[in-house]
């Protein structure tokens, strides 16, 4: 996990811990983090000018989401209010890396990362990220600094 961005952007969302999210203990279930992770995504595509109902038709690329790492730091319970950080790690030929902090009251919740690689809609292969996309992502790609945040 990459710290937040030195320079570059980040982008916030908050969202509250729901009942759906937690277990018996009430406290969040890891299972429910993912949620946590695509409402900041979705946001952060809508932020930049590609909100996710237009982005496929705009750019004619699907972005499946090839792996997801979830690094849980500490609990949250029920109608806590997290703030979800997300930020670009980096950007590949066909390849973006999202980073996420969740926290809460300053502290950190969760970590983690999502990589997803542009395919033809037509073809289902990779193909490289348009131009106007990978415009739109730098500003929000941050140095690595290769430090974990704990």
């Amino acid at each position: 996990m990459q710290s937040p961005p030195a320079t570059g952007r980040r982008h916030r969302v908050s969202e509250y811990v729901r009942w759906s999210d937690v277990d018996t203990t009430g406290i969040i279930c890891w299972s429910a983090c993912p949620r946590f992770v695509e409402a900041a995504e979705t946001e952060f595509f809508r932020a930049i000018g590609y909100p996710y109902a237009t982005l496929w038709e705009a750019l004619d690329i699907w972005l499946p989401r090839v792996q997801l790492h979830l690094d849980y730091r500490a609990p949250a319970g029920l109608d806590d209010r997290l703030d979800i950080d997300v930020w670009v790690g980096r950007i590949g030929r066909s390849s973006v890396r999202l980073e996420f902090l969740i926290s809460k009251d300053h502290a950190p919740v969760l970590t983690a990362y999502l990589i997803m690689v542009a395919i033809g809609r037509s073809h289902r292969r990779p193909v490289e990220l348009p131009r106007p996309l990978r415009q739109a992502l730098e500003p929000y790609q941050g140095a690595c600094s290769g430090r974990s945040v704990r």
